[in-house]
């Protein structure tokens, strides 16, 4: 390492919000002869635990005024962090105005995000905006030719083991690693304000967007191996993949993440008990029961050879019954709010498998963003929060539906929900008991759902398809009466979809012919 890249500490400022660590540096620096400069409750702790400290407000002679709000904005702290050591006029504004340069400058910014989450009001949010903190983060990685900068606990470390390897000095390498951290947290507090003020003033789609989010995990590879991939966590809290602890199991791939949490959002549709069986992204098999361990077998049923190696997702404590009947196949995940001993123990024994617990269920009708990159762009939308019930429905039939028939329409809309388009899903008795996925052609959905149903017979020694005297959901209107058709002769004895073709009376026309009831929500689902 080139001498001319090194910089020794001899100053430093600390101002912290989070202290983990702050006593064990300011030991560290202190055994190194730096001077540390510090703020409020920093400086009280580094001087509790003996540490050697000056007051901001006694190095810059300017008292804290307001609150606090006026500290740091000092030309004496930011002549310090900006001036270029190897510019003599620099050097010489700094001898002029008395201003001691700072080499070493370690910040965490107010809670701001942590004081939205737990629901602050707006004006203590807007007191929990830092202004001085980002102020000397920016100046500090500007300067990082001179200046290093900390914004980050986890960056104590290598600070400190540079330093003793390099008698109290810290490399250019260093330094720029810690301005970019340095830049990248600031930015992402800023996308954290910014969303939350266009939030208050009910702006969905402000003139600007900044997105921020935090390193949770680098992965393996992305979709494919020869991707690379991470998984950052950001924007609103919401309980789920990025909340849930993993138990067991090697470590969660991109598409293990991705089916996650497409599996627990669709579960958490339901209020009585529920199981969702995924893969690639696509159900194919969900199901109420009187409990998890009968909502499992019934979305089993549905399509028991593609749910090998699937995603399970529980709206329910996972318990040892339902344990033991996911233990009997290979599955890659299951995601519940909770398990008991038992089931853990049970699982356990599955060294393959992860486990992942999220100490909850998210609101299926929380409003929040969803984010897709396109060439040179984003295309950003509400969450599809839609949600239809009995009273929504308008019936187009000469025949009504069943109170039965209604109940199962309804769920098999909400699944359809959660089914790429083209989406065609059958439903009887509380299951699904045929998906058609992602085809070009409505009609085309419908019969591999029908053909799927009846594999799915066959595997159970049924002598008919699963689909006879089902209901089915489309996720958007029948264009024509064909996919309509293929519906009626899978056994289909009530529809719902949304309606709205130039050609609903031909579909309406073919239902009455069938003999079948057919309702409209009004409402699509289109999921690409």
């Amino acid at each position: 390492m080139a001498d001319a890249d090194l910089v020794t500490i001899r100053r430093a400022l600390i101002s912290v919000s989070d202290k983990t660590g702050l006593v064990e540096l300011g030991q560290f620096l202190a055994g190194h002869g730096v001077e540390i400069l510090s703020t409020g409750g920093s400086a009280k702790a580094l001087a509790a635990a003996g540490v050697p400290v000056t007051e901001v407000a006694d190095h810059t002679g300017f008292p804290e005024i307001m609150d606090g709000r006026v500290k740091t904005l000092h030309p004496t702290i930011h002549g310090g962090l900006l001036a270029r050591r190897d510019l003599p006029e620099h050097v010489q504004a700094l001898e002029a105005n008395d201003i001691a340069p700072i080499d070493l400058l370690v910040v965490n910014l107010y809670p701001f995000e942590a004081t939205v989450a737990k629901g602050a009001d707006f004006d203590e949010a807007i007191e929990n905006i830092d202004i001085g903190g980002p102020a000397m983060i920016r100046a500090a990685a500007k300067n990082h030719g001179f200046v290093a900068v900390v914004v980050d606990p986890a960056d104590y470390a290598p600070l400190k083991q540079e330093m003793a390897e390099n008698k109290g000095a810290i490399s250019l390498a260093l330094r720029k690693k810690l301005a970019a951290a340095a830049y990248a947290r600031t930015g992402a507090y800023d996308a954290a304000i910014s969303t939350w003020f266009a939030g208050q003033l009910g702006d969905t789609f402000p003139r600007r967007i900044a997105i921020g989010g935090e390193l949770k995990q680098v992965l393996r590879y992305g979709e494919n191996p020869h991707q690379q991939a991470a998984f950052y966590t950001g924007g609103a809290p919401r309980i789920g993949i990025a909340t849930a602890t993993q138990l067991q199991g090697k470590e969660l791939s991109f598409n293990n993440l991705n089916d996650t949490d497409a599996a627990f959002e669709l579960v958490s549709e339901f209020t009585e008990p529920a199981v969702a069986i995924i893969k690639h992204a696509n159900p194919c098999g969900v199901a109420q029961g009187k409990d998890v361990a009968e909502a499992y077998a019934r979305a089993l049923r549905c399509d028991p050879v593609s749910a090998f190696g699937g995603i399970i997702a529980v709206n329910r404590t996972l318990d040892a019954a339902t344990a033991e009947q996911i233990s009997s196949i290979f599955s890659e995940v299951v995601i519940a709010p909770d398990a008991d001993d038992e089931a853990k123990e049970l699982l356990a024994k599955k060294k393959n498998l992860r486990l992942l617990l999220t100490g909850g269920m998210p609101d299926p009708h929380a409003g929040g963003m969803t984010l897709r990159s396109l060439a040179g762009g984003y295309l950003l939308q509400t969450r599809d929060n839609g949600h239809i019930t009995a009273s929504d429905l308008k019936v187009v039939t000469k025949r009504q539906p069943t109170e039965k028939e209604i109940a199962d329409l309804l769920f098999a809309f909400t699944v359809c929900k959660h089914v790429k388009s083209n989406a065609i899903v059958y439903v009887k008795d509380g299951a699904t008991v045929g998906i058609g996925a992602g085809q070009m052609s409505r009609v085309d959905s419908s019969r591999i759902a029908a053909r799927k149903s009846q594999d799915a017979a066959e595997a159970a020694g049924e002598t008919e398809p699963l689909t006879r005297g089902s209901v089915v959901a489309s996720d958007a209107f029948f264009p024509f009466a064909d996919g309509l058709l293929a519906a009626v002769e899978a056994g289909a004895t009530a529809v719902i979809h949304p309606g709205g073709s130039m050609r609903d009376n031909e579909v309406i026309a073919a239902a009455d012919e069938a003999g079948i009831a057919m309702v409209f929500t009004g409402m699509r689902h289109f999921r690409h």
